[in-house]
């Protein structure tokens, strides 16, 4: 299934795609949430889709795509996770994965856009494939990691790289800004995808292709990943582990390139959909 919510924000309803049209499911009574996934709601909500899909309201493609799930407990990210992206950037791959977290504040929809920090230097790009946690579990085993995971859903780990390197501190200060997690459109569950280890993921600005990468260029594959992120982290229903971004992201070309208010993003991976963000000037409130 390709689960949506639609609407303004904070007044999402969850809905569903199905032959390319867009579905309320309202009628079942539960949103797409953490407890929803960690409490049957998958399964719930396939088998109201097989008895009522003939009367499911239609809802229109000019309403405005949320994010796919109402309230991510965290997004844990991975950093450096791409061979090509290792040999782009000169880095040295680290014995054991990088990770880092995503400030929730920085949710953002599939097309809402994107705001470019006060004083930004470096802001850039980085196609993701999302892991989407399905139940509880803390130092899971490799064999058992993919029994955890619920689907797959479709992030741009934006970042300001200057903030990141030159601001001292951590990663998270050029992670977290607001508007910095684009998910979606929609959030697929794992029967839609067998094989996530070999996924086209791929970017644009402006019209030209900067990404074109498979997952199958991974380093740390997701099961691994899985089991490894839970031995730092308490995995929930609802949390999302952000497997890293292939070769092609600003900080790698040369010359470099950053985004700009007016440039746009057009971002996808198979399967997952495709998403679009216009970069626009910071504004104070």
């Amino acid at each position: 299934m390709k689960l949506l919510r639609y609407g303004s924000p904070g007044a999402e309803r969850p809905g569903i795609l199905l032959d390319d049209e867009w579905y309320d499911t309202s009628a079942l009574g539960e949103d797409y949430t953490n407890d929803f996934l960690g409490n049957g709601g998958l399964d719930r909500l396939a088998a109201f889709i097989e008895k009522d899909r003939r009367v499911l309201k239609k809802v229109p493609s000019t309403e405005r795509l949320g994010v796919p799930l109402a309230n991510p407990g965290k997004i844990v990210c991975v950093g450096l996770n791409y061979k090509d992206h290792i040999r782009e950037t000169g880095f040295i791959p680290e014995a054991e994965p990088i990770l880092f977290l995503k400030a929730m504040s920085a949710l953002n929809g599939p097309y809402d856009g994107v705001t470019i920090p006060k004083d930004s230097l470096e802001t850039d790009w980085e196609t993701e494939l999302g892991v989407v946690i399905g139940k509880e579990g803390t130092n899971l085993e490799t064999a058992q990691a993919m029994d955890y995971i619920a689907g797959y859903i479709l992030h741009n780990d934006i970042s300001e790289r200057a903030y990141m390197k030159k601001r001292g501190g951590t990663w998270d200060k050029g992670k977290g800004c607001n508007t910095f997690a684009p998910l979606g459109p929609y959030f697929v569950t794992k029967d839609e995808i067998p094989d996530p280890g070999n996924l086209r993921i791929w970017l644009k600005l402006n019209g030209e292709i900067m990404q074109d990468g498979n997952t199958s260029d991974l380093i740390h594959p997701i099961p691994e990943l899985t089991a490894y992120v839970s031995e730092f982290f308490g995995l929930f229903p609802g949390d999302i582990i952000s497997t890293g971004s292939p070769a092609g992201s600003g900080t790698g070309r040369m010359p470099q390139r950053f985004l700009s208010p007016g440039d746009v993003i057009e971002y996808g991976i198979d399967h997952l959909g495709t998403a679009r963000q216009l970069m626009r000037a910071y504004q104070r409130k």
